[in-house]
């Protein structure tokens, strides 16, 4: 309760009018069903209806509610791609992108919203029972034109909205008491705020909402023309259409409710001017767009760049296009998918589709070959102008997939790779090397792929996605026939890519001898080009190289250096990864003051541009140097975090490593049993990942020689193995908070005080507020948070001012309502302010 409402649900560009009862109804089922299909043909309002549900489904699922989009996925890799972007969840590697949503879903209580799935029934189904039957507290909630449901699900017909119903022997119903004449309504006054109708046209509005059969967009887009022609001639016109040859399928057919809405898009499209009729139809190649890229893309001679401003406003008035939100200060639209489809199928009628998606792939591959550069450029500018390039990909996300799915429908094999070499830049940068590998494979299977100029690249970067993935057998012979091929063709930037690569492969499989060669022929043709980031690469491939063989002074010497020159060219990501490197290797080489330092400036990096997995790697290992250097409740603090930041994220080995952490210090504080249960549930993590394990009982193995006492270690151990991972964490955050806290025992004899840790629970009731002042019961960081909660920070506001995420904001604020037994933030403030006064 202390936490605001968490979602990623897109705010609509106009009010939500009508539903009501739908609305009611579905909340109701939604609290009995874990699965709930809206079904209903375009147009029919099922997204909009879908939002407005999750928005007020908040309270009920504490864990959240997030949307994701599939009117673009293809497969079933895809519709976990986009599930596990939604709810942020990060792709581990060398793990199959299924089981890494599952299992972090797998205790929370969300709601996931799938919106059009409805020409993915089989993959979404998949998908969907998976999460089901692996999730208990996670609901479903989908939308599609065709009615499908998972086991024990429900389907829910969207119908038309109601309109007037005469009573029986009662007076005649009021129009504007109808859902439809409402949305009718309300869509002409967003053109127009001082339109109004008389009596008379309260029934011609009636009239206009029954010819568009009931349905919200159609409503909509008659509505926003009713200010300009009035209701008397736009019913009028209306008519007059739906009684030409045009409208008519045959002579004595009728054409249903349901079937009007390409009728009524057709009607108004044609009293559209042709300039705005021109854009319309070649916006429909979008996804997404903002004005800049409408400029770029759908300009020429008939349709002047000056006057692409003007129309869209125009386009916006009329409901044919919605504004998504804003990027980078420019506002970002999109067509309603009925909209899109039905301007699609105009585009091809005048036989320029592929010319406007030829023009647009034009764009992107400009777009995201400048991402290419600005990444791996040696000139230095700002970080921001780098990361403007990074971000601006994000937001055209779904045009890049589109123009993917159309080269390779296309057979365009050398456009699709262009694509795939630019985009692995961003699928590496943000851990989406699953759904870039399934894109590069089947652009690499392409019948012209083998004459494609793009193709010794795409090896290279292809290989670079293995890399990341861990399958470095596949890395190694894709990175060694694309380094072949760069030779031969000259390609002097791709040579010394592929020799970086496969150095670093060569560092994670331990072939010393091979990788110190790749690395030393890097570095030379590195240096001779004034290649700076590739200098900065190879100069870590050897620290890590040099680090792995022992000599920690040397690669120390060369991590600095690389350091040095990206530090000079102003590369955030860079850094970060490379001080993460050092950091690691200063660790295993004892020198923690380096380590602390490394770790700390990485985890400033790592929050900047945005990598949560980076960043709970740099907190855990902040808490494992503390923890070595005797601070018991610092460890306690950045281990604690970085848990929980590692198992939202879905990071399951992390996570394994930071509870391994935990229990070690639990252990010296001579909390047995509990760390050892901790360790247990860590092995338990890894051998399901696949990953090397030890025996029992693990990591404390030497720690006691009694062959009872040690009995004892191997059954707590074991007891650990039984736990599931969600339960591990919840146990590892209890106990850091439990060892955070001073002992109250500092008289009691030693037995007496082993037998109170080890049980590792608070005893008592809360202190009373007057008893206790904050900086003797909170941790520092809870300090921190319960300072700024008195002075009326919300959590977001706590997460910017201390640089951590507004979840872990809610824990501390949760942490300090249950040390204190309070229930509010307002206790917290006023439990801080009384004491500060006193002080």
């Amino acid at each position: 309760m202390t936490a605001p409402a968490r979602h990623n649900l897109p705010r609509p560009g106009t009010g939500f009018v009508g539903r009501e009862r739908d609305l009611s109804d579905l909340l109701r089922l939604l609290g009995s069903s874990r699965s709930v299909t809206l079904c209903g043909t375009d147009g029919m309002g099922k997204t909009r209806l879908a939002i407005r549900l999750a928005e007020q489904s908040t309270v009920s699922f504490p864990d959240g509610v997030w949307m994701a989009d599939l009117a673009d996925a293809g497969t079933t890799l895809e519709v976990y791609a986009r599930v596990c972007a939604a709810v942020g969840v990060v792709e581990e590697p060398g793990q199959p992108l299924s089981a890494t949503v599952t299992d972090a879903l797998r205790d929370r209580r969300l709601l996931l919203v799938l919106d059009s799935c409805e020409h993915l029934v089989d993959e979404v189904t998949e998908v969907g029972e998976a999460l089901l039957a692996a999730c208990p507290a996670v609901s479903v909630l989908l939308t599609s034109e065709d009615p499908f449901r998972l086991s024990g699900g429900t389907v829910w017909r969207v119908t038309p909205m109601a309109l007037p119903l005469p009573a029986r022997k009662g007076p005649p119903p009021d129009p504007s008491g109808s859902e439809a004449v409402r949305l009718f309504l309300d869509r002409a006054r967003t053109c127009d705020p001082r339109f109004s109708v008389s009596a008379r046209e309260m029934e011609t509005v009636t009239e206009l909402c029954d010819l568009a059969g009931g349905i919200p967009l159609g409503i909509e887009v008659l509505g926003a023309s009713a200010p300009g022609a009035g209701p008397e001639a736009l019913v009028a016109r209306l008519r007059a259409y739906l009684d030409s040859p045009a409208a008519r399928p045959g002579p004595g057919q009728a054409v249903s409710r349901i079937e009007m809405l390409p009728l009524v898009l057709d009607f108004v499209y044609g009293g559209l001017p042709e300039a705005e009729r021109v854009l319309l139809r070649r916006l429909s190649v979008f996804r997404g767009w903002d004005l800049e890229l409408a400029e770029q893309v759908c300009a020429d001679e008939a349709l002047p760049e000056s006057a692409i401003l003007d129309l869209s406003a125009s386009l916006l008035n009329r409901s044919l296009i919605t504004v998504t939100g804003e990027f980078e200060g420019r506002v970002r639209y999109r067509l309603p998918e009925a909209v899109r489809r039905f301007a699609l199928a105009r585009l091809v009628a005048e036989g320029e589709a592929e010319l406007f998606q030829e023009r647009l792939l034009d764009r992107m591959l400009h777009l995201v070959e400048d991402l290419g550069r600005k990444l791996e450029s040696s000139r230095s500018m700002p970080w921001s102008e780098r990361d403007s390039a990074r971000r601006r990909v994000i937001a055209e996300c779904d045009t890049l997939r589109s123009l993917l799915r159309w080269s390779l429908d296309h057979g365009a094999a050398e456009s699709g790779l262009r694509l795939c070499v630019s985009l692995v830049a961003h699928w590496v940068s943000h851990q989406c090397y699953a759904e870039g590998a399934h894109w590069m494979d089947r652009m690499l299977e392409l019948e012209d792929a083998a004459k494609a100029p793009s193709r010794a690249r795409a090896l290279v970067a292809r290989a670079q996605l293995a890399r990341m993935r861990r399958d470095h057998a596949l890395a190694l012979s894709l990175g060694e026939e694309g380094l072949r091929l760069c030779r031969e063709a000259g390609d002097d930037v791709y040579v010394r890519a592929a020799l970086n690569l496969l150095a670093l492969v060569e560092v994670r499989n331990r072939v010393p001898d091979q990788a110190a060669v790749r690395v030393e022929e890097a570095l030379r043709l590195c240096r001779e080009s004034g290649d700076l980031w590739g200098e900065a690469i190879a100069l870590g491939t050897r620290a890590a190289l040099v680090a792995q063989q022992g000599d920690h002074p040397a690669a120390d010497h060369h991590y600095n250096a690389a350091l040095t020159l990206l530090r000079g060219i102003d590369h955030r990501w860079g850094v970060g990864v490379t001080l993460l490197g050092q950091a690691a290797a200063a660790e295993a080489g004892g020198d923690l003051v380096t380590a602390d330092r490394c770790y700390r400036e990485a985890l400033d990096t790592q929050r900047l541009i945005g990598a949560v997995a980076a960043e709970a790697r740099c907190l855990a290992g902040i808490g494992r140097v503390a923890c070595a250097q005797g601070s018991t409740g610092q460890a306690y603090d950045y281990l604690s975090e970085g848990l929980l930041l590692s198992h939202a994220a879905g990071q399951r080995a992390d996570a394994a490593r930071a509870l391994v952490a935990i229990a070690r210090v639990a252990f010296s504080s001579d909390l047995r049993e509990p760390a050892c249960r901790l360790a247990g549930a860590a092995t338990s993590v890894r051998e399901r990942l696949g990953l090397p394990v030890h025996t029992a009982p693990w990591p404390f193995a030497d720690a006691e020689r009694t062959r009872r006492r040690r009995r004892r270690l191997v059954h707590w151990w074991e007891q650990g193995r039984g736990l599931g991972l969600s339960c591990a964490v919840a146990e590892g955050e209890r106990l850091a908070e439990e060892g955070r806290r001073p002992s109250p025992h500092r008289g009691s004899p030693p037995q007496a005080r082993r037998s109170e840790r080890g049980r590792g629970t608070r005893q008592g009731p809360p202190p009373s507020p007057d008893s206790v002042t904050p900086r003797e019961l909170l941790t520092r960081r809870e300090l921190e948070v319960a300072l700024l909660v008195s002075r009326g920070e919300s959590n977001p506001g706590i997460a910017r001012a201390l640089f951590i995420t507004s979840s872990t904001a809610a824990r501390h604020v949760a942490n300090i309502n249950r040390k204190m037994g309070f229930n509010s933030r307002t206790q917290i403030a006023a439990w801080v302010q009384r004491h500060q006064k006193s002080d």
